[in-house]
């Protein structure tokens, strides 16, 4: 059986994430009931890189699946968009990999993006794509705070009560914060994080942004590790999953 490797971008806005759930619509079902109608009706599993939540969205997701039959790469992608048109889900590309080859545990490096946008005014064409915080942001302050969490902690503080990873221990490679325009744009990359991990350190962050904590507030959250010393954990819509390297 061929093992497809799918890049996918999708609006997380309709979705309760990327996996299945017996009480809302999922990126996978998508997937999943869009890959049946190609394997006549039986059921296909789809493998995601790791599991965004409800209302995140993508801008370069990777999963597998097997087909017991061989279709080009190109005529595959084609194929899978036709049977979502309706959905806001795409497949960027497909390609053949090794029957070995897994889209979550050959993963070496999972990179995101937040959006905020430091506006009074209401959202009309973004709203559910960005984060508006009504009040001036400094980035640069934020960017700063932001380097006490690079490298490797024990990120209890900011672990959701819902994470079954088994250690809070994680490895930040890399975060830049930066301003963009009207937008203020935070880059985070590393191997894995923890269920709602980048969530929760923007809206710690934030605090910083608007001048209601520094870096040393932030170094003592971290060193906490107390959930309940962090900040608010940031609305879903500002999160994009950009890329995953292999």
């Amino acid at each position: 059986m061929p093992r497809y490797k799918l890049t996918i971008e999708y609006d997380g806005g309709p979705y309760m994430g990327w996996q299945w759930q017996d009480h809302g619509p999922s990126v996978q079902g998508v997937m999943e009931a869009a890959a049946a109608k190609l394997n006549k009706g039986q059921d296909v599993l789809v493998y995601g890189s790791g599991r965004t939540d409800s209302g995140v969205h993508a801008l370069g997701q990777v999963a597998h699946m097997d087909l017991p039959h061989e279709i080009r790469p190109d005529k595959l992608r084609d194929a899978m968009n036709y049977h979502m048109s309706k959905d806001p889900v795409t497949v960027l590309s497909a390609e053949i990999m090794k029957d070995e080859w897994h889209a979550r545990f050959d993963a070496t490096e999972r990179s995101y993006l937040y959006r905020i946008i430091d506006r009074r005014m209401k959202l009309s064409l973004d709203k559910g794509r960005l984060w508006r915080i009504p009040v001036k942001m400094d980035a640069d302050a934020m960017h700063a705070a932001a380097q006490v969490l690079v490298g490797t902690h024990d990120f209890s503080a900011f672990r959701d009560i819902k994470c079954q990873a088994k250690s809070p221990v994680k490895t930040i490679d890399e975060i830049t914060i930066l301003r963009a325009g009207a937008e203020i744009h935070c880059h985070f990359r590393a191997r894995s994080f923890l269920h709602k991990q980048v969530r929760s350190l923007i809206g710690t962050l934030a605090e910083v942004g608007m001048g209601k904590w520094n870096t040393a507030d932030m170094r003592e959250v971290l060193e906490s590790k107390d959930r309940q010393e962090c900040g608010p954990v940031a609305p879903p819509d500002g999160l994009y999953l950009v890329s995953v390297k292999y």
